[in-house]
C-alpha cells in the first residue's frame, strides 16, 4: 500500500507536528506500507531524498523561517502542494493521504480526492482546530470553519492526538466521530543517561511564543530568586526579545539563558544536561516535548490543559498547576527545586509511563490499521 503524508512542516522545520509526521511516516515504512511524504522547501534543502525508507517530496512554498509559517506561506503551500499532488498522483499508484493538520494539508488532501477519488485522513494537531488558542487563530478559525467543515466532511477518519484536542473538535462540530492516537517518542533515541541531581537545572522548549507560557514561568521564577537554579530555554519565536527584556525587567537575566533554535541532536543534550523540565503552556494537542522530556528520565512541571493532563501523573511524575496561576506555579516549582530526591524519583517515574503507555510504534501500528481500512474502500 502506497501512502501519501502531506505536512507543509517537516524535520528540519517545524515543531512537533512535523517531529510527529516523521516518526509516523518512518514507523509506518517499518510496517511494510510504501510511503512518500510532500512538504516545504526550506534554504537549500534538496528537492528529493530517501530517509529511513521515507521518500520526502520538498516543494517551493515561500517559506522563511525553521520554527513557524505566515498565513500567506500557509497559503503557498496549498497552491504548490495541489498542483504537485495533482500531477504526480497522476503518474503514481496511492492508496490514501494522511494530512497532518486540516489546513492547509487537508486541503491537499481534499482535492486529490475530488480529482482521482483518493481517500484520506486528517490528523487533527492543534492549531488547525477552532477554539485553540484564540488569542492567536480567532479571525482565522472563524474564516477558515466552513472549509474546515467540509474537509472533515470528505475525510474518512478525523483522528486526534488528545481528549482535549478531540473534546475541543466536537465543540466546533459534534457531528464527526474523532478516534484518539496519542503522540509517542522515540526512547531508544531519547535515552537516560547519569545526571547530577544536586543544581536545580531547569529547560524548556519549544516555539517562543504567548502559547507557551514562558512569561508565567519567568513571572513565577522571579520569585524564587533566594533559591538555587538556571533556566534555559531552548526555541526561537516571536516574543524571544519581549521574554529577554522581561528577564532583566525582573531582575533574572543573569540565571536564564536563551539558547537560540536547537537542532534534534543540540536539543538532546540540554535534555540530558537539565535536570527538571518546564512547561507552562497556555494550550497544547499533545506535546511532544513534553514526551522526549519524559523519556530522558526528567520530571516535569507544566499547566494543567490538554495533553499534559493525560501524560503527567500528579505529584508521581511531575506537577500540574491551573494555567495563568503565577502562586502555584511559583509553589510547585519551589517544591521540586528544594528536594533534589523528589527530582530523581519522578524522573524515573517520568521514563517508565512512557515506556508503557507510548511509542511511535504504537501510533503508526493504529494509524496503519486507518489507511488500510479505507484504501479497501477507496
Amino acid at each position: 500500500m502506497h501512502i501519501l503524508i502531506i505536512n507543509s512542516e517537516y524535520p528540519p522545520i517545524g515543531g512537533g507536528a512535523g517531529n510527529a509526521s516523521a516518526n509516523i511516516a518512518r514507523e509506518l515504512a517499518a510496517l511494510g506500507l510504501q510511503v512518500s511524504v510532500v512538504t516545504a522547501r526550506f534554504a537549500k534543502q534538496p528537492n528529493k531524498e530517501i530517509l529511513d525508507g521515507v521518500t520526502i517530496y520538498r516543494i517551493p512554498a515561500l517559506r522563511h523561517r525553521k520554527d513557524r509559517s505566515s498565513a500567506l506561506e500557509q497559503l503557498a503551500f496549498i497552491i504548490s502542494a495541489s498542483f504537485w499532488a495533482v500531477g504526480w498522483a497522476l503518474r503514481n499508484k496511492l492508496n490514501a493521504t494522511l494530512a497532518f493538520f486540516g489546513i492547509p494539508s487537508g486541503a491537499v488532501s481534499y482535492i486529490l480526492k475530488l480529482f482521482y477519488k483518493i481517500p484520506y485522513i486528517v490528523s487533527l494537531r492543534g492549531g488547525d482546530v477552532p477554539g485553540f488558542r484564540p488569542y492567536d487563530f480567532k479571525t482565522f478559525h472563524k474564516l477558515m470553519a466552513p472549509f474546515l467543515r467540509i474537509i472533515w466532511q470528505q475525510a474518512s477518519a478525523v483522528i486526534a492526538n488528545s481528549n482535549g484536542l478531540r473534546d475541543l473538535a466536537l465543540a466546533f462540530d459534534s457531528k464527526f466521530l474523532i478516534p484518539i492516537i496519542p503522540n509517542g517518542v522515540n526512547t531508544e533515541k531519547y535515552i537516560v543517561l547519569e545526571r547530577d541531581w544536586s543544581q536545580p537545572r531547569l529547560l524548556s522548549a519549544g516555539r517562543i511564543v504567548y502559547q507557551k507560557g514562558l512569561d508565567l514561568g519567568m513571572r513565577a521564577l522571579s520569585q524564587l530568586k533566594d533559591l538555587d537554579w538556571h533556566w534555559s530555554i531552548a526555541g526561537d519565536g516571536p516574543q524571544l526579545e519581549a521574554l529577554k527584556s522581561l528577564s532583566n525587567e525582573l531582575g533574572i537575566s543573569e540565571r536564564v539563558t536563551f539558547l537560540g533554535w536547537q537542532s534534534r541532536e543540540e536539543l538532546t543534550k540540554q535534555y540530558h544536561q537539565a535536570n527538571i523540565f518546564l512547561f507552562p503552556s497556555r494550550h497544547e494537542g499533545m506535546p511532544n516535548a513534553v514526551l522526549e522530556a519524559m523519556s530522558t528520565g526528567l520530571p516535569v512541571v507544566a499547566t494543567r490543559i490538554a495533553g499534559n493532563d493525560e501524560l503527567l501523573i500528579e505529584a508521581e511524575s511531575g506537577f500540574l498547576v491551573q494555567t495563568e496561576n503565577v502562586d502555584e506555579l511559583r509553589e510547585s516549582l519551589r517544591k521540586i527545586i528544594l528536594n533534589s530526591n523528589q527530582r530523581k524519583e519522578m524522573g524515573m517515574a517520568a521514563r517508565q509511563r512512557v515506556e508503557q503507555n507510548y511509542s511511535w510504534k504504537n501510533a503508526a501500528y493504529q494509524y496503519k490499521n486507518y489507511l488500510e481500512q479505507i484504501s479497501t474502500k477507496g
